[in-house]
């Protein structure tokens, strides 16, 4: 009688173990969030992640490689999302209860997202002292196509001194894209010679549907582009052979269009319009009484 008694106390047991266990998980929050919803085809996609301890302990993480780890899933039945690697999250710290820890990843060097259409993102982070693994809600994101509207092939520049070797071509494509559905948008992608092989998409910023850009490669093989962005203004940006966007500005239509031109020393250079003035420039007014006070002068 006894030994029947165990048999049926035990599943109980267990049921309340568990109860326990996922009343622990529930007390720990995880949140992911990103920083637009839309995203061209290997464009970077950085995310955040936080998570809010409410459980009454202090909750150790980071130690193992994987307490961590990111969902990709597509929504479309017939496309499977290809992992690459797993995100650098390693790294110990503690969350003490009524705490948030925030971690900043950037997922597009790690998930293959060549393919246009819907996606979504979860953030699962592994609590090791409980053996559980609180997990957020999807966030949905869409992988849109752009359309080309210039491209051109270019060699990298060669290391000082080297000579005997042929340069590594790589090829600058814009690409107008329907962001968010209502608004216009300029990349960059730069890519392998075919293209097919993109190393890195940036968005340049809004565009008005009429505007065609105008491309120039400088000496360096650093692209100049100067396109329209809204109905009295310019966009000048300056992007190097990795992709990176190094200088830009806004130009107004003031008397001339803004356009690439070239200096006395033979430089690409943007002409025409009237630069914006960029808040940094401003200079910092003080009220009077923000002053310090001078020094009183001597009486002679």
């Amino acid at each position: 009688m006894y030994h029947a008694r165990m048999k049926i106390a035990l599943p109980f047991l267990v049921l309340a173990l568990l109860t326990v266990v996922n009343a622990k998980a529930q007390v720990v929050s995880v949140q992911l969030t990103s920083e637009q919803d839309q995203y061209l085809p290997g464009e970077s996609m950085p995310v955040t992640v936080r998570i809010i301890n409410n459980s009454g302990q202090t909750l150790h993480l980071g130690e193992s490689p994987n307490w961590l780890t990111f969902i990709v899933d597509s929504k479309d039945n017939d496309s499977v999302v290809v992992q690459k690697g797993n995100p650098p999250v390693q790294g110990g710290f503690d969350v003490g209860s009524s705490q948030m820890a925030i971690k900043h990843m950037d997922l597009a060097p790690y998930f293959m997202l060549r393919k246009a259409g819907r996606y979504t993102i979860s953030a699962k982070v592994h609590i090791s002292e409980w053996g559980t693994d609180s997990t957020s809600q999807p966030k949905e994101i869409d992988v849109i196509d752009g359309a080309e509207i210039w491209s051109q092939q270019f060699g990298m520049p060669m290391p000082a001194g080297v000579t005997n070797r042929p340069p590594e071509v790589r090829k600058y494509t814009l690409e107008e894209a329907n962001y968010l559905r209502n608004q216009l948008r300029m990349y960059v992608l730069v890519s392998d010679a075919s293209g097919s092989d993109v190393l890195r998409v940036n968005a340049i910023g809004p565009m008005v549907s009429f505007s065609q850009p105008e491309a120039q490669l400088d000496r360096e093989s650093f692209l100049h582009v100067v396109y329209q962005s809204s109905a009295r203004s310019f966009i000048y940006s300056v992007i190097s052979p990795d992709g990176e966007i190094t200088q830009q500005e806004i130009y107004d239509y003031v008397n001339t269009r803004p356009h690439l031109a070239l200096d006395t020393n033979g430089d690409i250079v943007e002409a025409g319009g009237e630069p914006r003035v960029r808040q940094v420039d401003i200079p910092i007014v003080r009220a009077p009484d923000e002053l310090p006070q001078m020094p009183a002068q001597p009486k002679q």
